[in-house]
């Protein structure tokens, strides 16, 4: 891990359009200093525009940081400090990436990804066909990534913190922060 690294949020919101209605009562819930990730990727361009600096006068009215999925020009406008799964190259801009192997977690380390998400670590209603990764795959992959790693599906606080002695930097979740207990079950 470079030395250089700004401090990173350890608790992400992953938005989607699932969330409906409920995306700022989500935001809400968010500690100060958490992280979203604005995804939202079925919004019509101008949608989405409209809807991601909503979001981000949001996150700053509540100390949270902010990363844009994929639009690095949409980044720039609502003053993101990641772009997620960069769609064309980021630049000097940090970014994230997601990743569901071993494989993909090796791209984006040799890619130069600040934070990996790394999903499914449990199973999740945003992807109920995909097998939760074995615990020995994800033991390997943490034991050689030089990189900050947050665990993704079906996470809340609590599994986090009884997994947090694998590795994980941090966690990220969805339905987590749509719950009553704040990312906690």
């Amino acid at each position: 891990m470079a030395a250089n690294q700004p401090r990173w949020p350890s608790e992400w919101l992953m938005t989607d359009e699932r969330m409906g209605d409920r995306l700022f009562e989500a935001i809400g819930r968010m500690p100060r200093g958490g992280g979203i990730v604005f995804r939202h990727y079925g919004l019509g361009a101008e949608r989405r525009r409209q809807l991601a600096h909503e979001i981000a006068a949001a996150a700053r009215k509540r100390d949270l940081q902010m990363a844009v999925a994929e639009d690095v020009v949409l980044g720039d406008e609502v003053g993101a400090v990641l772009i997620h799964n960069p769609a064309r190259d980021p630049g000097n801009r940090s970014f994230s990436r997601s990743a569901h192997s071993e494989e993909e977690v090796r791209d984006a380390v040799r890619a130069g990804a600040s934070l990996i998400f790394l999903s499914p670590i449990f199973p999740t209603r945003s992807h109920p066909d995909r097998a939760p990764l074995a615990p020995e795959e994800v033991r390997r992959i943490l034991a050689d990534c030089p990189a900050r790693v947050i665990a993704l599906g079906g996470m809340n606080r609590a599994l986090f913190l009884q997994s947090e002695q694998a590795g994980f930097y941090g966690w990220a979740g969805i339905d987590a922060w749509l719950s009553q207990t704040n990312g906690q079950y």
